[in-house]
């Protein structure tokens, strides 16, 4: 045995290793994305590793490799599971043959995401099994258990570790274990093709196996009860970690139950938890899915015993919960007073609200289409999407005005302009999510002959989630070389007859570019071509020279981290400067030059 210092998203990744896996599959997406890269850094040569276009794409493709007998893992975050769910409803109707992990990081809080929704309730609704780790040591083992439980019943199993968990760091207890899947294939059979009659038999199936793995995580190891007396604790997933911690300050004696297994939920012991208690506190995060089911079962049963939590309003709604919030809970239901802390005076932290970074190519896109614009007085509606680019929203550049989910500001431009043909209607995709879910918008624009325009921010690289390769990069995860995908020729391919490409860091022609494209009637494609600052390092930098006026044009305009004003003068910060030389281009006295780092 090993000791290691790990991330929880790292411990997972090393478990899955361990459990033998042999196909893995997953789209970037904070806080799941470093399962897939760890896979990637320390697989043998035995173990397949992609970064697929989206989350559909990724569990299709893991599902035909469960199909032959393969152990798959896929990985994506909570809205990912939103894209993979087709596939997913029917996949638990269909079965598999190897073990199938479908790891979906949800994110209480939320710190990275635009919903906070529970994937708990998504395994009910698939009636599919979830596992929620408390702890990244508890990762480590319990993903092999997922896969074990998924070849039992044949059945995809669910992975449900929170932000706190996957990136939390602790000493976990590691082995040189190798699980050894023997890869049979594919062996054809009727039960393969999904057809009603079978859906049906397999619905009857499905609810039999519930039933069935509802005793089986009544005696699992990680749903555990501790304690006694009449007040009972439910912590569920990482809150029960938070209750561990909040209990060595309690001195009321109370029944805790862990669990870890919430759906089918385990009955039988949640049963033997009740017994004796006369209220029930339920800690977890996100939906009351845990306590929902507590009550279910004192009405069902006509038990008196008060079920406390979310519903109850004894617990918050919505958030991320820390050791704080859970104890100051926990000693209001025992009755007990909060534990006196000497409270230590910090000085107040600056606010600082996400911006794009210094030199982000970005930045320059936003500001051509926003230049061009103003130059032809039109009032347009610029949609945004997934990604770093959803931070042009900020001012002073305010070029996003919605977002809604991967790939749909094309298809909501389109809406737009369905409701106000009179109104020009600009739609911002960068490239990864181009390939993730735009493509299937730019057909039906053209097919439904839509007059937008969308701008590509091609920036080389998944920034947002840290770098990952994607179709445009030629890159592969496996560490190959491949054909680079041609964004300019999958438009072509759909019909797009306006297609030009620019840098957006050369201001005038981007915007003549931008005005080019507008005036297009249809549907109009602008590629702005400049790599991310983050993996192209320039050996130039920004200086204000000393016939600057100070009229703070630069600042104003655009909004670059790296500009400041000191005692009245415009400054650059030389460490932040990535010399992207859009700042030189707007000031209107030519002030502002580079130099040599």
């Amino acid at each position: 045995m090993k000791t290691k210092l790990l991330m929880g998203n790292e411990a997972i990744a090393l478990g899955a290793i361990r459990a033998g896996v042999n196909v893995v599959c997953g789209y970037p997406g904070t806080p799941s994305t470093e399962v897939l890269e760890t896979i990637a850094r320390e697989r043998d040569n035995g173990i397949y590793v992609e970064w697929s276009v989206n989350e559909k794409v990724a569990l299709e493709v893991a599902a035909g490799a469960a199909y032959s007998g393969a152990r798959t893992l896929v990985t994506m975050k909570q809205v990912g599971l939103n894209v993979a769910s087709d596939p997913l409803m029917s996949l638990a109707y269909i079965g598999v043959k190897g073990g199938m992990v479908v790891l979906v990081a949800d994110d209480p809080g939320p710190i990275s995401s635009q919903t906070e929704q529970d994937t708990r309730h998504f395994a009910r609704y698939a009636h599919l099994p979830v596992f929620d780790p408390a702890t990244p040591e508890e990762t480590y083992t319990m993903i092999a258990e997922a896969f074990a439980l998924s070849e039992k019943y044949s059945t995809p199993v669910l992975f449900r570790p929170t932000t706190q968990v996957c990136h939390a760091c602790a000493s976990v207890e590691t082995d040189d274990e190798r699980y050894q899947n023997k890869i049979e294939g594919f062996v054809k059979d009727p039960k393969w093709v999904i057809f009603p009659r079978l859906s049906y038999q397999n619905h009857i199936k499905i609810d039999a196996n519930e039933t069935k793995i509802s005793q089986e995580f009544s005696e699992s190891p990680y749903n555990q009860i501790s304690g006694q007396g009449t007040l009972g604790i439910v912590g569920c997933g990482v809150s029960s970690t938070y209750v561990t911690e909040a209990l060595s300050t309690i001195n009321t004696p109370v029944k805790v139950l862990k669990l870890a297994t919430p759906h089918p939920f385990p009955d039988k012991l949640a049963l033997q938890f009740l017994q004796g208690l006369e209220e029930v506190l339920v800690i977890e995060e996100l939906d009351p899915v845990v306590e929902e089911n507590l009550l279910r079962l004192c009405g069902k049963l006509d038990l008196a015993i008060r079920i406390k939590g979310k519903l109850t309003k004894d617990m918050p709604v919505a958030g991320k919960y820390s050791y704080e919030l859970v104890t100051t809970a926990l000693c209001k239901f025992t009755g007990q007073e909060l534990p006196q802390v000497r409270p230590v005076e910090l000085p107040p932290l600056p606010v600082r609200p996400p911006v794009l970074c210094a030199g982000c190519p970005h930045r320059a896109s936003f500001y051509s289409v926003k230049r061009a614009m103003k130059k032809a007085g039109q009032n347009a509606v610029f949609t945004g999407d997934i990604g770093c680019y959803t931070l042009g929203n900020a001012q002073p550049l305010d070029m996003v005005d919605t977002c809604l989910c991967m790939g749909a500001g094309i298809t909501i431009a389109q809406g737009l302009q369905l409701a106000e043909p009179d109104r020009k209607q600009i739609a911002f995709i960068g490239d990864s999510t181009f390939f993730h879910t735009g493509i299937s918008g730019i057909i039906n624009a053209v097919y439904n002959e839509t007059d937008i325009t969308v701008i590509v921010l091609d920036n080389s690289t998944t920034a947002m989630t840290g770098h990952q390769p994607h179709p445009g990069t030629g890159k592969t995860m496996m560490g190959s070389i491949s054909e680079k995908i041609s964004i300019e020729n999958v438009l072509k391919g759909c019909g797009v007859t306006f297609i030009a490409k620019a840098n957006p860091l050369d201001l005038a022609k981007a915007v003549e570019t931008v005005t080019a494209a507008v005036n297009h009637k249809g549907v109009s494609v602008v590629i702005f071509e400049s790599p991310c600052i983050a993996i192209v390092k320039p050996n130039t930098i920004q200086e204000i020279k000393d016939n600057c006026i100070s009229c703070k044009k630069c600042i104003r305009e655009i909004g670059c981290p790296a500009m400041s004003v000191a005692e009245e003068k415009v400054a650059i910060n030389p460490h932040l400067c990535y010399g992207c030389q859009l700042c030189g281009q707007i000031c209107p006295v030519q002030a502002i030059g580079g130099v040599n780092k």
